[in-house]
């Protein structure tokens, strides 16, 4: 029998590993293979499955993730609540590298992924305004706050096809627009959590200023190896954060929104 949990993580870039000791499990899904096998594991009196987004060993960029099959499995295990660490860039020079964001907000500029489970017949309109869980954020700020993390209780997180990074030209298009956050693997991972009424939010850690965030022509352009070492040494910080999150976080409530993501959204 295939175990259950009640709580997802999907790792990001430099996050492959979380839980030890744990059972890993395959599930086949309508959207093919996951990103590789899931751990599952006891954190406090909550069970844990752990995905990293990008599979094992980094093999999978941004816009060949199987969000959708990702996701299904999540749901089809349990999973209630997902928390969604990634790597980021700052596109505001008061967000520094070290730095988390508990995102609220996201602007999508991907193309040609699929981001949704209703491709009909009839039509599936989720609510897209308040896209991360209020709940998961406010209990991870605490956490934060307590543990003196630099954590930003909001933030708009505009998500790139990738796998390049930015022109300069366009991220000065991204700052001047008002964002703080740059990314690529947000979307459509959110969206399908909504549409599988699974509680999910976004622990942006910050890597790097995205190109000419501090309006230098001459600043350096952002590179795999910078953002991997930023990542790697904020690690454990970002490990703490979670764990302890979990193993205070209490059972969800009847009557979270999240949980209530599709009445009225059918037609």
């Amino acid at each position: 029998m295939t175990p259950r949990a009640d709580i997802g993580v999907f790792g990001g870039s430099g996050f492959e590993e979380f839980l030890a000791g744990g059972v890993e499990v395959r599930l086949e899904t309508p959207y093919g293979e996951t990103s590789g096998p899931i751990t599952i594991a006891e954190i406090g009196r909550h069970s844990v499955a752990f995905l990293p987004r990008h599979g094992r060993g980094h093999r999978l960029p941004p816009h060949a993730i199987p969000y959708r099959a990702n996701v299904w499995a999540m749901k089809q295990l349990g999973v209630e609540r997902i928390f969604a660490p990634c790597a980021a860039g700052s596109l505001d020079p008061a967000v520094v590298p070290g730095a988390i964001v508990l995102v609220d907000q996201f602007v999508d500029r991907t193309s040609g992924r699929a981001h949704t489970f209703f491709d009909g017949p009839g039509a599936t309109h989720v609510a897209g305004a308040d896209p991360y869980c209020g709940a998961l954020r406010a209990a991870l700020l605490s956490v934060g706050k307590a543990q003196d993390l630099d954590i930003h209780p909001t933030g708009t997180m505009v998500i790139v096809e990738g796998p390049r990074f930015s022109t300069r030209a366009e991220s000065n298009w991204y700052r001047t627009a008002g964002w703080q956050v740059i990314n690529m693997t947000g979307y459509p991972e959110v969206i399908l959590a909504r549409e599988q009424e699974i509680c999910y939010a976004t622990i942006a850690l910050i890597t790097d200023y995205d190109t000419g965030v501090a309006d230098d022509p001459g600043a350096k352009a952002v590179t795999a190896d910078q953002v991997i070492a930023e990542f790697s040494a904020n690690l454990q910080r970002l490990r703490d954060l979670l764990m302890t999150t979990i193993t205070q976080l209490p059972e969800r409530a009847a009557e979270d929104p999240c949980a209530q993501a599709l009445r009225g959204a059918i037609l």
